[in-house]
């Protein structure tokens, strides 16, 4: 067996990332899935069925 790192799964480029980027990487996704879920419970919720037209 050959001690060669391991490749990263992310990442265009075959070099290893160091880990204060991968952890910026993953700080940055995490960043951006709670902006959308927070925009999501920000908004009013859609009427359900019968509406109060009349």
């Amino acid at each position: 067996m050959s001690e060669e790192p391991m490749p990263q799964q992310s990442g265009g480029t075959g070099r290893p990332k160091g880990l204060l980027q991968q952890m910026e990487e993953l700080m940055a996704a995490l960043n951006a899935d709670l902006s959308a879920l927070d925009a999501d419970l920000q908004r009013p919720p859609a009427p359900q069925g019968e509406s109060e037209v009349g």
